[in-house]
């Protein structure tokens, strides 16, 4: 299975800037393994399956909520039976459409 999560979370009390909580959690999230690719907007996991996406989440979570009241949280998940790889071979997929398109 192949399990691709989008997601954004920062505490809405940590002045204008979040880049220091955001660090802190991409920094938890390379330390757990998983598949990640980091975008201006949200970050980008695979796992294997729910309860490791979940899990990856649940201490995105519990690592900003030691130091804030409030954090704001979007998720899009998007599971497959099949092989992992997908966060790659999405993008490959739509470039070579791109790259067939403009020629």
């Amino acid at each position: 299975m192949s399990v691709l999560v989008n997601f954004a979370m920062f505490p809405t009390d940590a002045g204008v800037s979040k880049s220091a909580p955001v660090s802190r959690v991409i920094d938890f999230i390379k330390n757990s393994g998983v598949t990640y690719q980091l975008g201006p907007m949200g970050t980008t996991i695979e796992t294997d399956t729910m309860p490791e996406a979940m899990d990856i989440i649940n201490g995105a979570y519990a690592l900003l909520e030691k130091d804030h009241d409030r954090i704001y949280t979007t998720i899009t998940i998007d599971a497959r039976k099949g092989e992992l790889g997908r966060m790659k071979s999405k993008i490959d997929s739509i470039e070579n459409k791109i790259g067939k398109v403009n020629s």
